[in-house]
C-alpha cells in the first residue's frame, strides 16, 4: 500500500479508540446499573469492577472481532474502497452513541455499527457488497436482534421465579445479604461478558485496517497472541477508560427508572443476561448487551406483578433500540456516499 495512505491508517485507528470509549460510556450501565440501583456497592467500586473485567473481557477470545472484519462486506469491496466503509460506519456510531448517552438511552453499539457497515458497503458498490443470506454472520447477528433479548427476557423471569421458590422459606435479612454476594459476581460476570462481545468491536476494525494497509490477510491468524498483541491491549483499555467515564444517565435509566430493583432482582437479571452474551461471544454473534439486560430487567421485574414494569420507560429503550438500526444507517450511508463523491 502507498505511504500516503499511513495517514489514513491512524485516523482509523483513532476512530476505533473513540469507538470503543464510546461503547463503554453507553453500556456501563449494563455491567453496574443493578448493582448501584440497589446499593450493593458504590458507584465508584462499582466502575472500578466494570472497568477492569471490561478489560479482561476485551482480551480473551476473538470470535467476534473476526465477524466484525470478515463477515459483513465481501472482499471485493474491501479492496475496491479500502478504509471509506470504516471511515463511514465508525463516524456513524460514535455520533449516534455520543447522542444518546446525553439522552440517557441505551442503546445497541453493535447493532449500530453492523448497520452503518452494511449500508457503507453498500453506499459503495450496491447490494451485493454485503454477504447476505444464511449462513453468513449478518444474518445471524439480525437474528439475535430478536432472540438476544427474548432470551435475556425468558431467562430473568425464569431464573427469578426458581430463586423466589429457593428463598421462600428464608429470612429476608438473610435473602438480602446472600444476594449482595450473589449480585456483585453476576455483575463482574456481566461486565466480563460486555468486554469479551462489544470489546472485539474496535479489535475486528482496527485488524482489518491493518490488513488493508499491508495486504497481508494472514494477521487474523495472529489474534489474539501473535504480533497484534497491542491491538487487544488498545482496544480493551479503550472500552474499559469508556466504562471509568460512566455515563450516569444511562445508569439510572437501567438500573431505577425500569422497575424497582433489590440485589436478589439485580442478581437474575445480569446473571441471565450474561449467559446470553457469553454464549453469543463463543459463537462470533455480536450481540446487544443494552438489549439483554434490559429485557431480562424486565423479565425480572414482571415476576412481581406485569404493572411493576414501567412499560413507559421500557417503551422509550426499545424505540431506542429500533431507531438505531435507521439512524446509524442512514448516518453511514451517507458519509460513504459524500467519501465516494469527493474521493
Amino acid at each position: 500500500m502507498p505511504e500516503a495512505s499511513l495517514g489514513i491508517l491512524v485516523l482509523i485507528i483513532i476512530l476505533a479508540i473513540g469507538f470503543g470509549v464510546s461503547n463503554g460510556f453507553n453500556d456501563a450501565a449494563n455491567a453496574i446499573a443493578t448493582v448501584i440501583g440497589t446499593r450493593s456497592l458504590s458507584p465508584r467500586n462499582a466502575i472500578i469492577m466494570a472497568a477492569i473485567l471490561n478489560l479482561a473481557g476485551a482480551a480473551t477470545g476473538t470470535a467476534v472481532a473476526i465477524t466484525i472484519g470478515k463477515g459483513i462486506m465481501s472482499p471485493e469491496v474491501i479492496q475496491e474502497y479500502s478504509y471509506a466503509p470504516l471511515i463511514a460506519a465508525l463516524a456513524s456510531i460514535i455520533i449516534w452513541a455520543t447522542v444518546a448517552t446525553y439522552m440517557g438511552l441505551p442503546v445497541s453499539i453493535s447493532h449500530g455499527f453492523v448497520a452503518g457497515l452494511a449500508t457503507a458497503a453498500t453506499a459503495l458498490a450496491g447490494t451485493n457488497a454485503v454477504l447476505w443470506g444464511w449462513g453468513y454472520k449478518l444474518t445471524t447477528t439480525l437474528l439475535a436482534v430478536v432472540t438476544a433479548p427474548l432470551l435475556g427476557f425468558i431467562g430473568g423471569f425464569a431464573l427469578m421465579t426458581t430463586l423466589f421458590w429457593i428463598f421462600r422459606r428464608t429470612a429476608p435479612d438473610k435473602v438480602q445479604t446472600i444476594s449482595n454476594y450473589l449480585q456483585i459476581l453476576a455483575s463482574a460476570f456481566m461486565a466480563y461478558t460486555h468486554g469479551k462481545n462489544d470489546g472485539q468491536m474496535p479489535i475486528g476494525v482496527i485488524t482489518m485496517a491493518l490488513v488493508i494497509y499491508t495486504g497481508n490477510s494472514q494477521l487474523w491468524e495472529q489474534l489474539p497472541y501473535g504480533s497484534l498483541w497491542w491491538v487487544i491491549i488498545l482496544s480493551a483499555l479503550a472500552i474499559s477508560s469508556g466504562t471509568a467515564v460512566g455515563g450516569w444517565r444511562v445508569i439510572q435509566t437501567m438500573g431505577m427508572k425500569i422497575t424497582n430493583l433489590r440485589p436478589v432482582h439485580g442478581f437474575a437479571a445480569q446473571a441471565a443476561a450474561a449467559t446470553v452474551i457469553e454464549v453469543a461471544s463463543h459463537l462470533g454473534i455480536p450481540v446487544s448487551t443494552t438489549h439483554c439486560v434490559s429485557a431480562s430487567i424486565m423479565g425480572v421485574g414482571a415476576t412481581k406483578r406485569f404493572s411493576a414494569v414501567r412499560w413507559g420507560i421500557a417503551g422509550n429503550i426499545v424505540a431506542a433500540w429500533v431507531l438505531t438500526f435507521p439512524i446509524c444507517g442512514g448516518l453511514g450511508y451517507l458519509f460513504a456516499w459524500v467519501l465516494k463523491t469527493v474521493f
